[in-house]
């Protein structure tokens, strides 16, 4: 049920449907609860799984809205699945893990980072301003500020924005040049070809800037860059560190599509529980393992397996035979 629900995006409702329909018929409230089940016993996993990432010197960031019953207002209210997830040019297995909060206060994402130090990958948003005040190095994200130009483009056909795509371009080619080289030799591409390029889209921006209307969209969009330039510049002077914050993204992107169809979560509790289950079955996807295969394994092997080989049940490519 959770690889319907998590991994499928189906709605309870739905695979009541499905298993009536197989002359299986399973009430929905016994679906409900199988889910809460598997996430109670995942969740150690899931926070051992936590614990692997926050030993990464780099990570993304990035948040969602969900929604909560509120039983006692009659409806919903907004909480917030913030997901945290590895950088793809570690030599380590991808992670991902989800942590379901009822806001979107920084002290959420403070206390799930809490003692952790690397470079962290984000959008603009104040809430995590505060960890860049106590050892952690922020990374801006190239893709936040191509977006801005790109509505204008396409919204407007802005000359100005079709240029500034153009040269955000040259960037994501030399990128794309340096996927598969080393970390030193990407690091050698990088200062020998990004960050000329970088020094002369800099420059446009700033006589660009002055010449563009006050308070204008392309005038914002531009002043929105040349904020965060000095942290968009980092990855530059290193191999390892993404230009990016796509891979975030992405993990987020199926509990979008998912919360369309589940609508909301029953609680506090059973948001927590979910986050669990889509942790490790989007990390074993990232992994190239089948969800349902890891899943019923896992589930059989977990009650009698000890707390120091839980690092075998975790849906890393390293776990996996040959």
């Amino acid at each position: 049920m959770g690889v319907c629900k998590f991994a499928d995006h189906l709605p309870l409702y739905r695979v009541e449907q499905i298993t009536a329909r197989q002359g299986v018929p399973i009430a929905r409230s016994t679906l409900a609860a199988w889910i809460g089940r598997i996430g109670v016993a995942l969740q150690p996993l899931c926070d051992r799984l936590a614990e692997l990432l926050r030993q990464r010197p780099c990570l993304h960031a990035d948040e969602t809205p969900v929604r909560q019953l509120d039983p006692g207002a009659g409806k919903t209210k907004t909480a917030y699945l913030w997901a945290y997830r590895s950088n793809d040019f570690d030599t380590g297995p991808p992670i991902v893990v989800f942590d379901y909060q009822t806001g979107r206060a920084g002290a959420h994402a403070r206390a799930f980072l809490e003692g952790w130090r690397g470079h962290l990958m984000v959008d603009d948003f104040s809430g995590y301003k505060k960890l860049f005040t106590n050892g952690v190095t922020e990374f801006a994200c190239l893709v936040h500020i191509r977006r801005n130009f790109f509505k204008l483009h396409q919204d407007h056909g802005s000359p100005i924005a079709a240029e500034a795509l153009r040269r955000i371009g040259l960037l994501y080619e030399i990128e794309r040049e340096g996927s598969e080289l080393t970390i030193p030799a990407r690091l050698e591409l990088r200062q020998r070809r990004a960050k000329p390029v970088l020094a002369d889209l800099y420059d446009w921006l700033q006589a660009t800037q002055k010449i563009a209307a006050k308070g204008s969209k392309i005038e914002g969009a531009i002043a929105h860059a040349i904020k965060r330039w000095p942290a968009l510049l980092r990855y530059a002077d290193s191999g390892s560190l993404p230009i990016d914050n796509n891979p975030a993204e992405n993990s987020v992107r199926p509990i979008v599509l998912g919360k369309k169809n589940w609508l909301f979560a029953g609680s506090e509790r059973a948001g927590q529980r979910a986050a669990a289950i889509q942790s490790l079955l989007a990390t074993a996807k990232l992994n190239g393992i089948e969800p349902l295969a890891w899943l019923t394994e896992t589930l059989e092997k977990l009650p009698t397996c000890p707390n120091h080989q839980l690092d075998t049940l975790l849906p890393l490519a390293r776990n996996r035979q040959p």
